[in-house]
């Protein structure tokens, strides 16, 4: 049986999260491939039909993080 690995989509804002976590990968601290991150210009941009098309292409989970 194949353990369950969630699709993850994370929403990351410039100045914000996306240099938190790119600031991860500089020190080689890993997180599952299964989270997938878009960087975006504002958290707040975010529409909820993007929310709702990432859920449509198979993610199992969306985050915002600003």
């Amino acid at each position: 049986m194949t353990k369950f690995r969630p699709q993850i989509v994370t929403f990351c804002c410039t100045h914000c999260a996306y240099n938190a976590a790119d600031l991860a990968g500089s020190l080689r601290i890993q997180y599952p491939p299964s989270i997938k991150i878009i960087e975006v210009l504002c958290s707040g941009r975010v529409d909820t039909l993007h929310l709702l098309h990432a859920f449509e292409d198979g993610a199992d989970g969306v985050m915002v993080a600003g």
